[in-house]
């Protein structure tokens, strides 16, 4: 199991709540970052106002942290409707969704959260729901059953993911609008932290903004919890201003180097270079060393590192790559020279 204290991961946790709340932008002009999205989806919502429709369902799928709940609260804020929240897991049985179907209004947004994760039962629901609004199911038992259509709202469902490749096709068909989110610039986040520590009233150099920046894995969510800690660390050390040495010595204390990585990063690549000569290495035999769960290791550490180009898989198991040699210091021979 991931753990919970760990700064630099994407995943969200509960101090990360609070904070959200009151940094998230209410409108395309205040979000930073994912242009592309932005300007797309602005050109749909102002055309599906125009002709007075619901907008067509949208699916955001892209790494933890980037903002896909952030995005959808704009969408439905730009469409001037209501917004419902809900997510897959939280979604056990067909007539809880029947439930929240049934009770949106005209043009409101459904936002579900990891999609991914709904049963198989309830995504069928959700299949004549998102498609000609309206919620199929059976009257009576035996042979005097029939099949009975109740006509629903138009609405706009907003389906946020991190695994993509895990939705079925007949659901994933049913998304007009697709957009991927891509990491963030070091340019993107150090304006992210600067309007962040704005709203939060606190003094932050434009140095120090860059600094946190770069060792932010590209993530908003990571940022702005970085910054928090690094505040902590001004307070007392710095009079309540953040300048570069005070936020490279807090993150050099949290262990987080200038590349975002942390020390369980750290001991996954030193294990794969020092340990085992660069790879390859396989999984379980990885996990052990270094006493992590390797199910931990492949859906949280090693995507960053991939990223990075530190690490391969290969079907013999994992590799070190030359950059990975080369950020620690260590020379790097090429087995296949």
């Amino acid at each position: 199991m991931e753990d919970i204290n760990r700064f630099v991961t994407s995943t969200k946790n509960m101090t990360d709540a609070e904070i959200e709340n009151s940094l998230r932008p209410n409108s395309f002009d205040e979000y930073i970052g994912q242009t592309k999205v932005k300007e797309a989806l602005s050109v749909y919502i102002q055309a599906a106002k125009n002709r007075k429709e619901s907008l067509d369902h949208v699916l955001l799928y892209g790494p933890p942290g980037l903002g896909k709940t952030t995005l959808s609260h704009i969408i439905a804020n730009e469409l001037g409707s209501q917004f419902k929240v809900t997510s897959g897991p939280a979604i056990e049985h067909a007539a809880d969704l029947a439930a929240i179907l049934t009770n949106l209004n005209q043009n409101d947004v459904l936002f579900i959260d990891e999609i991914h994760r709904l049963n198989k039962t309830v995504e069928e629901i959700l299949y004549p729901a998102m498609e000609d609004f309206a919620l199929d199911f059976i009257v009576g038992k035996g042979p005097s059953a029939r099949n009975m259509r109740l006509k629903i709202k138009p609405f706009t469902l907003i389906g946020a993911t991190t695994r993509a490749g895990m939705l079925t096709n007949p659901l994933r068909d049913r998304f007009g609008v697709i957009c991927r989110l891509e990491l963030y610039s070091e340019d993107e986040l150090a304006i992210i932290i600067r309007r962040s520590a704005k709203i939060l009233g606190i003094s932050i150099e434009d140095d120090a903004c860059r600094e946190i920046a770069k060792r932010s894995r590209g993530t908003p969510r990571i940022a702005n919890r970085l910054l928090k800690r690094v505040r902590d660390y001004a307070q007392v050390l710095g009079e309540g201003v953040i300048n570069k040495q005070i936020a490279d010595k807090t993150l050099q204390i949290m262990e987080i180097d200038e590349l975002g990585l942390d020390n369980i990063d750290r001991k996954i690549m030193l294990s794969i270079i020092n340990k085992f000569s660069g790879g390859p290495v396989g999984l379980d035999t990885l996990a052990a060393t270094i006493s992590e769960d390797s199910s931990t290791i492949e859906d949280v550490y090693e995507p960053y590192l991939l990223q990075l180009g530190f690490i391969s898989r290969t079907p013999r198991g994992r590799v070190a790559l030359e950059p990975a040699y080369k950020h620690f210091g260590i020379p790097f021979l090429d087995k296949q020279s």
